[in-house]
């Protein structure tokens, strides 16, 4: 039964007709591809022509292909948001298509059509990646409806990829900034125990970055896809932290009104970070043994042993070998989570990083806080780099963040720093040292250089128009302080 739609064409049992092809679609133009981009698959030149010409009315842009090898080469080129295809091709069947457009191609999402419908095959279709499923005569309502909830799907899938990615590359060891030798050392042993199941002790002040580093264990292993579920042991009661880690049944305690499920058993498959380890009842460092040991345990208040495959990092501010002395850590525990153990330095012993780290986190909050700044003054950086730093990184970032918001110039100046850091530090840094001016002005002139290259990530034009110097003078200077070859050695240029 023909019907009429609201795209003006006629359906048939064999398909569209009623349109002569004269409308041309964006790429045939010569345009940049548009993100609603739709491949319509088809061996009827027909059928193909129609849906690319309805499409088209409907805002899409359309190409066409005849066969599994043009389809191939058509996404090979181009990114599609969605494939609509026939199961019956001229060099092969149409379900193969699907699981290389599948495994491949995962952002684009597949709707099938095909003139010899049955159950099974739409099962299989399904089955085989296909969003959707449609049979011929197809309605113009029906194909726009499900065009537009294939666009849906898409989106999401698309942001789901792009968060992924972006996650594991704020999580990657490369996104984590140092210069420091002891930096590096570390960065290359967890490196090394990166991909495997061994458990991980970090150690070192608060606000050294070991639930940053822990994230980048878990990123750069073969779980990466799985859970990452971190548990803070110094934020929780003593009588909550073991129905925390290991669930409880309805009962087992006033208030356990419901079976609860551990953070344990949610990291199953991926990577669990115990943080302020140290803070362990008695009862809870047992528990904890068994698990590292067997990786069972029991929820509070069941007889029932759950298994889980997990991979356990830990950490702690304290000296666990004290701990051990003093009688409040157990002694089998710890020698059983010391087997790869990070020691992290605390800032004040990276005076190297604080500019590096102070650089990032205004470009951070530059942008976040839509503020224009083009770096830190000399004698600013000059007081960051004396500071002790009790807080470590997340002082300076706290410290970054505030000087963002709250200065008034384009430049992070002393003025801009809280009173707490400045005290007691000399306003002028610079000191005459029987040196000549031009010599004395080399490293003040190579820091204003590096924190403007941050500020505008590296690019020279830019940068060159902030300091107004030309490009040829800015880049010679780039040489000259070995700013060049540091840039392309961290792959900045």
């Amino acid at each position: 039964m023909a019907s009429q739609g609201a795209g003006g064409l006629k359906h048939t049992r064999h398909g569209w007709k009623g349109k002569s092809r004269h409308l041309a679609t964006v790429w045939e133009q010569g345009e940049e591809m548009p993100e609603q981009a739709i491949l319509i698959v088809d061996n009827d030149p027909i059928i193909r022509d129609c849906l690319r010409d309805f499409l088209t009315e409907e805002g899409y842009s359309t190409r066409g292909a005849e066969s599994i090898k043009q389809t191939l080469v058509e996404l090979e080129e181009r990114d599609y948001a969605v494939v609509v295809t026939e199961i019956n091709l001229p060099d092969g069947d149409g379900l193969q298509l699907l699981d290389m457009i599948r495994q491949n191609y995962p952002q684009t999402v597949i709707v099938v059509i095909t003139g010899y419908g049955t159950i099974e095959s739409a099962v299989r279709a399904i089955k085989s990646g296909a969003y959707d499923y449609l049979t011929k005569p197809i309605n113009d309502d029906e194909m726009r409806m499900v065009l537009e909830r294939a666009m849906k799907q898409q989106k999401l899938m698309s942001e789901n990829i792009h968060l992924r990615s972006q996650l594991e590359r704020r999580y990657s060891m490369e996104r984590i900034l140092s210069h420091d030798y002891k930096m590096s050392r570390i960065f290359e042993l967890l490196e090394a125990v990166a991909d495997t199941r061994t458990t991980v002790l970090m150690t070192g002040p608060s606000g050294t970055g070991k639930t940053m580093l822990a994230r980048a264990i878990h990123q750069r292993s073969g779980r990466r896809k799985n859970a990452f579920v971190e548990v803070s042991c110094g934020a929780l009661p003593e009588t909550l932290l073991e129905s925390e880690l290991f669930g409880h049944v309805k009962g087992s305690f006033t208030g356990a009104v419901a079976n609860k499920k551990g953070k344990f058993l949610a990291a199953d498959g991926g990577t669990i970070f115990l943080d302020e380890i140290s803070n362990a009842s008695a009862a809870l460092q047992v528990k904890l043994l068994r698990v590292l040991e067997d990786r069972q345990f029991e929820p509070v208040g069941s007889n029932k042993t759950i298994a889980v495959d997990v991979r356990v990092i830990l950490a702690t501010n304290k000296d666990l070998d004290e701990e051990v002395k003093q009688g409040r850590f157990r002694e089998d525990l710890y020698y059983r989570i010391n087997v790869v153990t990070v020691n992290l330095p605390p800032l004040r012993e990276r005076v190297g990083d604080v500019g590096l780290l102070a650089g990032h986190f205004l470009r951070v909050y530059s942008s976040q806080h839509n503020k224009k700044k083009m770096g830190i003054t000399v004698e600013a950086l000059g007081c960051l780099e004396r500071y002790h730093w009790p807080g470590n990184i997340r002082e300076l970032e706290n410290v970054i963040e505030r000087a963002v918001l709250l200065g008034k110039n384009s430049f992070i100046t002393v003025d801009d720093l809280p009173v707490s850091l400045t005290e007691g530090q000399p306003r002028q840094w610079l000191e005459y040292k029987q040196v000549s001016l031009k010599s004395a002005m080399v490293e003040p002139e190579k820091d204003i250089i590096r924190e403007a290259l941050e500020a505008h990530q590296w690019n020279r034009q830019e940068t060159a128009k902030a300091l107004q110097i030309n490009r040829t003078t800015l880049f010679k200077k780039m040489k000259r302080y070995g700013l060049y070859a540091e840039a392309e050695r961290l792959g900045l240029l």
